[in-house]
């Protein structure tokens, strides 16, 4: 396999199974951001898509990633997350297929985005669900937040990568 050097070179699986090339994002800036349904951040889901409506037009793009690594908190079926998302916090951004973002069976994408951007102290791990990426238009990791950093925090970033 050819080392991806760009998050623009993976692929990964929507949340109704379809393939979803990172490529078709080219050109935007990209907030990734590993998600749970049952967690004590889901309430972020909201200011996910607050962020979402604010900038899609400008050509931002958040994409969530449903993981259960983290407490089991993210159990259900696709169907159940999409059901969820949309009827507790009207998402409408592109979700994904479940996914591990640590371990062995760790989704390529992850992989490549912690290694561009790795947390405090150096480590990769991811630590919980919401860690955020933001990703330039150019498909380079430009910075990593915790799951702490309410997605509001994440405005004045933006607008700086929008205007690179």
């Amino acid at each position: 396999m050819t080392k991806a050097s760009n998050t623009f070179d993976f692929a990964a699986t929507s949340l109704g199974g379809a393939p979803i090339e990172m490529a078709r994002y080219k050109g935007k800036v990209l907030l990734i951001v590993n998600t749970a349904s049952k967690c004590g951040f889901t309430p972020q889901y909201q200011g996910l898509e607050a962020l979402y409506q604010q900038f899609k037009d400008r050509g931002v793009m958040v994409l969530g990633f449903p993981c259960n690594q983290f407490g089991s908190q993210e159990p259900g079926t696709a169907n159940d997350i999409g059901a969820f998302c949309e009827k507790n916090y009207g998402v409408t951004f592109p979700l994904f297929a479940k996914i591990d973002v640590n371990g062995g069976d760790a989704h390529a994408l992850f992989v490549h985005l912690k290694k561009e951007a790795p947390g405090v102290l150096g480590t990769e791990a991811i630590k919980w669900n919401f860690t955020k990426f933001l990703v330039k238009k150019d498909g380079t990791v430009y910075k990593r937040y915790a799951p702490a950093t309410a997605p509001a925090d994440l405005v004045t970033d933006i607008e700086a990568l929008l205007a690179e």
